[in-house]
């Protein structure tokens, strides 16, 4: 049999074993260990080993994705995030689509720690949908915000997205976050803006918050619990991403300062308990072990894809069909919002990266910016209905009176935003690479 039939196979297989319902971590093991078997013999145990330990237990760089997750979870599960949430809904709620600034805002401090496109909606969505709701937001708009601002974080410093990113890649995670601040913050930005101009001008799709509720809390001590409660925080990530972005310490090191100095804020704050402790090791540890368990699969998957010349075959496939340099860069990234729909971004990188990412050296594309260009589509797939994952988790969430209706017409606008960015960057790559060329030249 060809390489390119068993290539075909193999893929076959993963997406029929996949939509049966199998988890993703043991459907990429289980094709790999099949195949392996039947292509190489019982040598194909000493590639798992090798990729396993070496390549994955030995690589301590991704420590840091266990630590930030910690970071985020001591933040949301203290309470140190509903408090944050708070200063900032008394500090902007008295302009129209205030509150909606606020929960974008605070999707960017969270969801960038969290990490998890479902612990990241799902937090977010807890913390801030029932308040919008009851303030009187329209079910559309809370629903975009709540699943735009979810997924943001993803494509922002410290994401450990972005940390696995830059280790598929051969690139320094610093480079890669100063990469990526000019593009996540951009459409911040943008969200933020339409927001607060379409409140602006049909008010009644984000009332502020009652004068008389305002009036009870004085500017002082508005100011106040701003400062306290939400700057803080936002030193705390902007004194991570400096670090990194400086070389102050290696990512690792700095993931453990985040979260001791994580630790010390939900002291400052007197939110910490032992059981809002230990729930942050609970969860921490789970969506640890998801994340490695799934990069061990798609690892042992990708050894024996590569080794017998399965990349190779989609790259001459892609070259001979014809296309232009930037024709091919579209099938890649149309490639991947479509595959992100349905295999978790973990896997999905472990999948794509290997065979992507030389087509993209031969094409000559800068690998910083095409990196960052990855995870822009990666997140434009959470959003994108009718499959994305942040449709299904709020969903999932059950709000009083929301629909599928109304959450599909909510990310609408969000997500033609998002194409704008990713039209805007794919157009001037240099907008990407402007801030890595000022930090390392």
């Amino acid at each position: 049999m060809s390489i390119t039939s068993i290539a075909f196979l193999m893929l076959l297989a993963i997406m029929i074993f996949f939509f049966l319902g199998h988890p993703l971590a043991f459907v990429l093991g289980g094709v790999g260990t099949i195949f392996g078997f039947f292509v190489t013999g019982t040598t194909f145990f000493n590639i798992f080993m090798d990729r396993i330990f070496v390549g994955i237990m030995g690589n301590f760089t991704l420590v840091a994705i266990t630590l930030f997750i910690f970071m985020g979870n001591l933040l949301t599960i203290s309470g140190v995030a509903d408090r944050l949430f708070e200063s900032l809904r008394y500090f902007l709620g008295g302009i129209h689509g205030g509150l909606g600034i606020a929960v974008l805002a605070v999707c960017i401090i969270l969801s960038a720690c969290i990490g998890i496109v479902g612990a990241s909606v799902v937090t977010v969505g807890l913390l801030t949908g029932p308040m919008l709701l009851r303030y009187g937001y329209q079910k559309e708009l809370t629903m975009g915000m709540i699943a735009a601002g979810g997924t943001l974080g993803l494509i922002l410093p410290p994401s450990i997205m972005l940390i696995v990113m830059s280790e598929q890649a051969g690139l320094s995670p610093g480079s890669l976050f100063a990469a990526a601040i000019v593009p996540g913050m951009s459409l911040a930005i943008m969200y933020m803006l339409y927001v607060r101009i379409r409140c602006g001008l049909n008010p009644e799709l984000g009332p502020p918050i009652p004068a008389e509720e305002i009036a009870l809390m004085p500017f002082s001590d508005r100011l106040m619990d701003f400062i306290v409660y939400s700057l803080l925080p936002l030193a705390l990530i902007i004194g991570v991403m400096v670090a990194i972005f400086f070389g102050f310490a290696p990512p690792t090191q700095v993931a453990g300062i985040g979260a001791f100095l994580a630790f010390i804020l939900t002291l400052i704050y007197r939110r910490s308990t032992w059981e809002g402790f230990l729930a942050s090791l609970y969860q921490t540890a789970r969506a640890s072990t998801m994340v490695l368990i799934i990069m061990v699969g798609a690892s042992c998957f990708t050894g024996i894809f590569l080794g017998m010349g399965g990349g190779a075959t989609i790259i001459e496939t892609l070259k001979a069909a014809g296309l232009s340099k930037w024709g091919i860069y579209f099938v890649m990234m149309i490639s991947l919002v479509v595959l992100g729909c349905f295999i978790d971004w973990v896997g999905l990188i472990f999948l794509i990266f290997p065979i992507f990412l030389p087509l993209a050296r031969l094409m000559e594309f800068n690998m910083l910016w095409f990196v960052v260009m990855m995870a822009m589509y990666l997140q434009t797939s959470f959003l994108a209905p009718p499959f994305g994952y942040a449709l299904f988790y709020l969903a999932g969430m059950k709000f009083e009176g929301v629909t599928w209706e109304h959450i599909y017409t909510g990310i609408f606008p969000f997500l033609v935003l998002q194409l704008i960015g990713l039209l805007i960057f794919t157009s001037w790559p240099a907008l990407t690479l402007w801030l890595p060329s000022i930090l390392y030249g």
